[in-house]
């Protein structure tokens, strides 16, 4: 089996919630740290494989996956692929695993891990998770309120459209949760 090494490391400064880099729009956030790897290891980016970035917040400025986008902001080759990983607070950690595992396997050579996160451009998803704003802001869609109550029944003849209500077995106690915000919510 492949061995992966990690070959160079860079990163931003780290700023405030609104601070002095809240102007700077995360994609080129990104692309100057990505630019800055490039230059300080010296590999050639024609060489890469993949670029794979740990966002949490895919909102905003952040969306259309942001490690395709900071790889082309920061003028690197067009035909590299890139692709954004959410896995909360270990998006990053994640985008190292998954560009180890990808090296290991044998299936790439050369991968770039990453991770940005602009809290100035994204906020805080607290709200958003007690369904104030409507969900306007995540685009994560309206089933996201109620992840328990399922999806709609088809429409038969005689029978219009509902949502499925059945409480799941095994009920955690969120699930019922769920159905009240969605009902709540107008679902």
């Amino acid at each position: 089996m492949a061995e992966a090494f990690i070959a160079g490391a860079v990163r931003t400064a780290i700023g405030r919630r609104n601070g002095s880099l809240a102007g700077v729009n995360p994609v080129d956030l990104g692309a100057h740290a990505l630019r800055g790897l490039i230059d300080r290891t010296g590999i050639d980016p024609a060489a890469v494989d993949d670029v794979i970035m740990g966002c949490v917040s895919q909102i905003g400025p952040q969306t259309f996956d942001i490690a395709r986008n900071a790889w082309l902001s920061a003028g690197l080759p067009e035909n590299v692929p890139g692709v954004t990983v959410d896995r909360q607070c270990g998006s990053s950690q994640q985008a190292v695993h998954f560009a180890a595992q990808a090296v290991m396997s044998g299936t790439q050579d050369l991968v770039v891990a990453a991770g940005v996160e602009s809290m100035s451009a994204a906020g805080t998803s607290r709200g958003k998770l007690r369904g104030r704003g409507r969900n306007r802001e995540t685009g994560t869609g309206r089933g996201w309120l109620a992840p328990a109550v399922g999806p709609p029944e088809p429409a038969l003849p005689g029978k219009p459209a509902s949502l499925d209500r059945r409480r799941p077995r095994g009920n955690s106690g969120n699930a019922g949760r769920a159905g009240r915000l969605a009902r709540t919510a107008g679902f």
